[in-house]
């Protein structure tokens, strides 16, 4: 029997591996930080042998409250992924499996790599409709690209999407890979009359280095990058500070920021209601936007989510919160699940890359709702 996570967003400390029937470990933490929750490791053993793993200390992880009622998924060929029944008493999770072949991989959520990333990147440069620039380098010293889709004309509104902010809510790239390939869908009427109105400026990943670290939260240095928006630095957030700098440059009319948490069962937005100058008008674009994703799909809702910030008490370092005060602008944080729409629950799958990648789609039915209203 053998453990490894020495790959492309791998993460895990082996503390006993002498028996498949008593496997510890334990989850490292970002680095320069102390937060820790995402793991992603690959079990080497014998086929149609059962082995009994723990996941230890995790009353101190980020979010404790994550892991009720959370299921562990696997894989064999790291393209299907399944959920493993798992236990949790406060401090350990507790999962079991019978291996149906030699090797299986272990993971928080679905990891979406750099390679894929770059291959993403890669295939959406090659569309006409596509403009592929490049923003700068991350403190390891990879690419943070940037995606226009459609040609920029001034009468156009400017809509920006941004995910993966915190690397290991990788189910935020799965949404952002949906919605891009339906926008660049030249077949799709709603893509076209968008893309007629509107130019998008997508970041699908904000977080590269933290992804290929395995980190949770934060970037090479151990920042929270969704905490740096109001005075973002080349030292600590190099990340935040190039994307907004563009923003700048070209402004912004429209800004999602797709995310995960790890506690709620649900999808779910966070508004701007908190930040100073909160007016009739966003608040109305805001509700617009709910209702056309409302019937858009069953996956969204409206009833659980975060509490409502009261007037002019947002914290303007939040990235949806800093660019809907700077820029006066409809801005939203998007939330999904790690562990399973509890709407709509799926027990073989749960919340995945499918459901990611179909709500990225669905989000251009809300963004169609508000684009004519954005100005």
């Amino acid at each position: 029997m053998h453990i490894s996570s020495q790959f492309d967003s791998g993460n895990i400390t082996v503390i006993d591996a002498t028996s498949p029937d008593n496997i510890t470990l334990r989850i490292n933490q970002d680095n320069q930080s102390e937060f820790y929750q995402w793991f992603h490791f690959r079990l080497h053993g014998d086929a149609f042998t059962t082995y009994h793993l723990t996941l230890t200390e995790l009353a101190k992880s980020a979010y404790p409250q994550g892991w009720q009622d959370y299921n562990v998924l696997a894989s064999y060929d790291r393209k299907t992924w399944f959920r493993v029944s798992s236990a949790f008493d406060g401090d350990n999770l507790r999962f079991s499996l019978t291996l149906e072949q030699p090797a299986v991989y272990f993971a928080y959520f679905i990891p979406y790599s750099y390679e894929r990333h770059l291959d993403l990147i890669g295939d959406i440069q090659t569309s006409l409709l596509c403009e592929h620039r490049l923003l700068g380098q991350t403190l390891d010293g990879r690419d943070m690209n940037m995606l226009v889709i459609g040609e920029p004309l001034p009468n156009k509104k400017k809509i920006w999407i941004t995910a993966r902010q915190h690397p290991g809510e990788t189910m935020a790239q799965w949404c952002a890979e949906g919605l891009l390939y339906r926008l660049l869908d030249e077949e799709d009427g709603l893509a076209r009359q968008l893309l007629d109105d509107a130019v998008f400026y997508v970041i699908p990943n904000m977080n590269p280095d933290g992804g290929a670290r395995g980190h949770l939260r934060t970037n090479a240095v151990g920042t929270n990058l969704n905490r740096e928006w109001a005075s973002p630095s080349a030292e600590k957030s190099p990340e935040v500070l190039y994307v907004l700098n563009a923003m700048k440059e070209i402004g912004v009319d429209m800004y999602l920021d797709l995310h995960g948490d790890e506690a709620l069962p649900y999808n779910f937005v966070a508004g701007s209601e908190g930040v100073p100058g909160y007016s009739a008008r966003l608040k109305n674009l805001e509700d617009t936007f709910k209702a056309a994703l409302l019937t858009a799909t069953p996956e969204f809702q409206d009833q659980y989510g975060y509490p409502k910030d009261k007037p002019n008490k947002a914290n303007l370092s939040v990235a949806s919160n800093a660019v809907a005060y700077q820029f006066d602008c409809l801005a939203y944080t998007l939330e999904m699940p790690f562990k399973d729409n509890k709407n709509l629950p799926d027990p073989v799958f749960g919340w995945s890359v499918q459901r990611c990648r179909q709500l990225g789609e669905d989000l251009l039915i809300a963004i169609r709702a508000v684009v004519s209203s954005l100005r």
